[in-house]
């Protein structure tokens, strides 16, 4: 799973499934033995769980980055491979 952004503890995954079509553009993050998936448009936690602040952390991060967590999640759909982003600072 390619990591996009690696940021005070959360790491950023996003991969395709070439056997099946998501609905939902999303991304998943890992904190710990914690791990959730977030929709990117709008930003929202769809399953899973982050401890509070690091969920705030992680929205507010896809917040900023969403057009670039879209071209990625565009490029996964199109098997290739996505770009890094910016990590939250």
């Amino acid at each position: 799973m390619p990591e996009l952004s690696r940021f005070y503890g959360i790491i950023i995954r996003m991969f395709p499934e070439p056997s099946e079509r998501h609905n939902t553009p999303h991304f998943h993050a890992y904190y710990g033995e914690n791990a959730a998936v977030f929709s990117i448009s709008p930003v929202g936690l769809i399953i899973g769980f982050l401890p509070m602040r690091q969920q705030r952390l992680v929205e507010a991060w896809a917040e900023l980055h969403q057009e670039e967590l879209l071209a990625d999640w565009q490029l996964l759909e199109a098997g290739r491979k996505p770009s890094p982003i910016t990590p939250l600072q």
